[in-house]
């Protein structure tokens, strides 16, 4: 398991929760990074709030931290 900053109605930092969610696996050309810092940017605030709902639609429950620093783990290539 790893941990996930999530939310599951639009809102302020008050809907934020973190979650334990399974270890994603990289698919062929993707490569695993095991995050040591991550950030939530102002345009994701601005997704989050609902503010760029015309422009970025959201599913719930869905993720803040796409700004990240880390090493990656794993790497799969794409088999021909």
């Amino acid at each position: 398991m790893t941990k996930a900053v999530r939310y599951d109605e639009f809102g302020g930092i008050e809907v934020l929760r973190v979650d334990d969610v399974d270890r994603p696996v990289p698919d062929d050309g993707q490569v695993l990074i095991r995050v040591k810092a991550a950030g939530i940017n102002p345009g994701e605030a601005a997704i989050r709030t609902g503010a760029m709902a015309d422009i970025f639609p959201s599913t719930f429950p869905s993720g803040q931290g796409s700004d990240l620093a880390g090493v990656g783990q794993a790497t799969w290539s794409i088999s021909t």
